[in-house]
C-alpha cells in the first residue's frame, strides 16, 4: 500500500511554482550556437532545510539519448561532486550530459550521510521500499517512499529525461574504486568500467536504492561507481572525467 501511495504522489499534478513546474529543466535546451558550449546551469529545487539543488547540462542538447550524472547522494560521499565529462576543459560537442552534483547539500553541509530530515536517501525509493531504522540511523529509509524533496526531485528528473545511462557515484572504505551493477544495467555498467579502467561486480541492488528503483521502472542501465573515501587525487578525476566523456557519446542517439 504504501509503494502505491507514493506512485500515486508522483503522478499527481504539481504545483505551478519552480521547484515543481513542467519547464524545470528547459534552461538545457538552448539550442547549440557559437559560445554556448560552456555548460549551462540552474537551480531547479530545493534541499530538505532549504539549500539550493542545481542541474548542470553539458554539451549539445540537440544530441539525443542523455547521460544522467549524480555525485553526491551520501553528503559525506562528495568526492566526485567535482567530477565534470570535460575535453581539454570545455564541454564535449558530442554527447548531451546532465549532471547534478550534489543531490544531498544539507548532508555535504554537515558531512552526514544523511539528508537535513535525518533520512538515508539511497534508502528512500520506491522500490521494494521497507521501514529501516529510525530518524538519524545510517540507513533510516525514512517514514514512506519518496518522502524526501531530494529523492522527488531525483524522480522527477529521470523521468523528465528518460536518460540513456545513469551513473551514481559513491565512495566506501575500501581502496580500489569499482562499478557495480545488477540486472540489465550489467552490460551498461561493464561497459563504463572498462572505459574508467575499474574493475566490475555484478551485486544486488539492496532495497528503496536509487538504481533499484530505476532497473525495475526504465529499461536504460543505471549503476554505481565506488570510489575510495575522500578527495580523488588529479588522476582519478582526470581519468573519471575522460570516461564520462566517452560514456556520453556512446549512449548518443545519431
Amino acid at each position: 500500500m504504501l509503494a502505491l501511495l507514493a506512485a500515486l504522489a508522483l503522478l499527481a499534478p504539481a504545483p505551478a511554482h519552480p521547484d515543481t513546474d513542467g519547464d524545470f529543466l528547459a534552461f538545457a535546451q538552448t539550442p547549440r550556437g557559437p559560445g554556448n558550449l560552456l555548460g549551462r546551469n540552474a537551480v531547479v529545487s530545493h534541499s530538505a532545510q532549504g539549500r539550493p539543488i542545481e542541474v548542470h547540462q553539458l554539451g549539445d542538447p540537440r544530441w539525443s539519448g542523455e547521460l544522467l550524472v549524480f555525485g553526491c547522494i551520501h553528503g559525506d560521499e562528495c568526492g566526485a561532486s567535482a567530477v565534470e565529462p570535460l575535453t581539454g576543459g570545455c564541454p564535449d560537442p558530442s554527447a548531451d550530459v546532465y549532471l547534478v552534483p550534489e543531490l544531498n547539500p544539507d548532508g555535504a553541509a554537515a558531512g552526514s550521510r544523511l539528508n537535513g530530515d535525518g533520512v538515508d536517501l539511497n534508502r528512500n525509493f520506491n522500490s521494494r521500499w521497507r521501514p529501516l531504522g529510525r530518524r538519524g540511523d545510517p540507513e533510516y529509509a525514512g517514514p514512506r517512499p519518496f518522502s524526501e524533496p531530494e529523492t522527488r526531485l531525483a524522480a522527477r528528473i529521470v523521468h523528465a529525461l528518460e536518460p540513456a545511462a545513469t551513473i551514481w557515484f559513491h565512495q566506501y572504505r575500501g581502496r580500489r574504486p569499482f562499478v557495480r551493477a545488477w540486472g540489465q544495467s550489467v552490460p551498461g555498467a561493464r561497459h563504463f568500467a572498462a572505459l574508467a579502467r575499474m574493475p566490475f561486480r555484478a551485486m544486488r541492488w539492496p532495497a528503496g536504492t536509487a538504481p533499484n528503483w530505476q532497473n525495475h521502472r526504465f529499461a536504460a542501465p543505471a549503476f554505481v561507481v565506488e570510489l575510495p573515501q575522500g578527495r580523488l587525487a588529479p588522476a582519478m578525476r582526470g581519468r573519471l572525467s575522460k570516461a564520462l566523456v566517452r560514456m556520453g557519446r556512446w549512449v548518443r542517439e545519431d
